[in-house]
């Protein structure tokens, strides 16, 4: 029996279709949606909290552990000021929560399953945000949070596969709406968590980021009728769960490793948005609106619900363009998708040279922050879910999530290299700091366009 065979016994009886879909991704959208409220509401805060507040003298001796890891940094990259000490605990953190998924998505592939592992990390996400509120449990609060996020997200975006049999066009459609939930939460945390944090204390954004998680976790239980097996059982199921892969399922691995250093670098220019342009917002940007109706300056986190408002707002228009060059037969591979998306990101980039040029060492104004997070946007609408249904698709059934998880460490590669990148904010003139980022990015794209032929048919024949 086939891992195909396998999956039509597991579609004889159909999930119940909403709007086109089935019903169980209308709830894996709600419980990414609240999980991503609480992972970007506590991520706009983060280096605002660090550098205004929590590492100032008083305050940073009160904190388990930050002693020892300030050492350790500044053994590997000298004295770190507050601001790049802060860039690279922002760093290590968003790496972290990106390479821990590839435990979690093992650990659900050989024991658990991916429900179980589900239902842990989004526990253990919900305590490590509401532990965020006291000061001294800061570095344990971010750890817990590390680990929970490793056991979840590689298994909450398999599931979304899981609900499509093999060859329904429907998957790449249904990432597509997914990657919609993610930053619609994207889009309310900054508003919600970053303004309580900036105006009634920082303690209280991230109480609010807990509450968004313990929502997930209830909508995700309240689901669980509708969401598919766990690929696990399914494979033992079928006798398929120590078969060796045989030789187009080790061509498929290979062929996404390839892609991995590349999107590295995407994510690690992508990912300055929370990190440098927050700190471009705070200190180099004129945030004064002044319209009839209201009058007074935009709050720095806002800016960072400028992405995922776009991303909602562009993502009908991207796919309405593919749908029209699909009939047309001219829609870019996935591949190629993916090297467009990194050029649009080095495209941002330039426009953020041309911000910090014409600015001469004064307040740029906010609508090149607008234009930046315009053309990012169209940049990651090309690269991000396009390769999360393209790993779904490509993926041994057997080692789904660890797959899963090895691809969001690119994630990790990538935030890791980002923070680095960050601690150079300080000594580089802005024009020069923002072309280097351009070229990463669009370096990126050159590398990926250029295996566009020979992997093609590997990933998508």
């Amino acid at each position: 029996m086939t891992v195909s065979d396998a999956d039509q016994i597991h579609r004889t009886k159909p999930f119940r279709d909403l709007f086109g879909h089935p019903r169980g991704l209308t709830f894996l959208f709600a419980t990414e949606m609240w999980e991503r409220f609480s992972y970007y509401g506590m991520r706009a805060l983060l280096v605002l909290y660090m550098t205004k507040y929590l590492l100032s003298p008083g305050r940073a001796e009160g904190v388990i552990g930050l002693d020892g890891l300030r050492s350790v940094l500044e053994s590997l990259f000298g004295p770190l000021g507050p601001q790049p000490f802060a860039s690279d605990i922002y760093g290590l953190y968003t790496g972290l929560v990106y390479l821990t998924p590839l435990f979690g998505g093992l650990l659900a592939d050989r024991v658990l399953g991916q429900r179980r592992t589900v239902i842990i990390g989004a526990a253990l996400m919900a305590a490590g945000h509401f532990m965020m509120a006291f000061e001294s449990l800061f570095l344990l609060a971010l750890t817990t949070l590390i680990v929970a996020n490793g056991a979840f997200k590689p298994n909450i975006v398999t599931q979304v596969g899981g609900l499509y049999g093999q060859g329904d066009k429907r998957r790449d459609r249904a990432y597509s709406i997914f990657y919609v939930g993610i930053n619609i939460g994207g889009f309310l945390a900054p508003l919600v968590c970053g303004t309580l944090g900036e105006e009634l204390g920082w303690h209280y954004g991230f109480l609010a980021a807990g509450v968004g998680m313990t929502i997930a976790l209830a909508v995700y239980l309240y689901a669980l009728p509708l969401l598919p097996p766990d690929e696990m059982h399914k494979l033992k199921a079928a006798g398929l769960d120590k078969k060796p892969l045989e030789r187009s399922q080790w061509r498929s691995i290979m062929a996404l490793a390839v892609l991995f250093v590349p999107t590295t670098l995407f994510f690690a220019t992508y990912e300055q948005q929370g990190n440098t342009i927050a700190l471009w917002a705070d200190d180099y940007t004129n945030r004064t609106i002044d319209l009839v109706v209201w009058h007074g300056q935009i709050p720095v986190t806002w800016f960072q619900a400028f992405n995922p408002l776009m991303i909602f707002a562009f993502t009908p228009l991207i796919v309405g363009l593919w749908s029209r060059q699909a009939q047309r037969g001219s829609e870019p591979s996935s591949i190629t998708k993916m090297a467009l998306g990194c050029f649009g990101v080095a495209f941002a980039y330039l426009i953020m040279v041309g911000a910090a040029w014409f600015a001469h060492g004064d307040e740029a104004s906010w609508l090149w922050l607008l234009a930046y997070f315009v053309v990012l946007t169209v940049g990651e609408l090309y690269l991000s879910p396009i390769s999360l249904s393209l790993v779904s698709k490509a993926a041994p059934a057997r080692m789904l999530s660890m797959m899963m998880g090895l691809w969001l460490a690119t994630s990790f590669t990538g935030n890791l290299l980002a923070g680095w990148l960050g601690s150079f904010w300080s000594a580089m003139d802005k024009p020069s700091f923002f072309l280097m980022l351009a070229g990463l990015a669009a370096g990126a794209g050159i590398v990926i366009f250029a295996f566009n032929r020979p992997l093609k048919g590997i990933l998508e024949g």
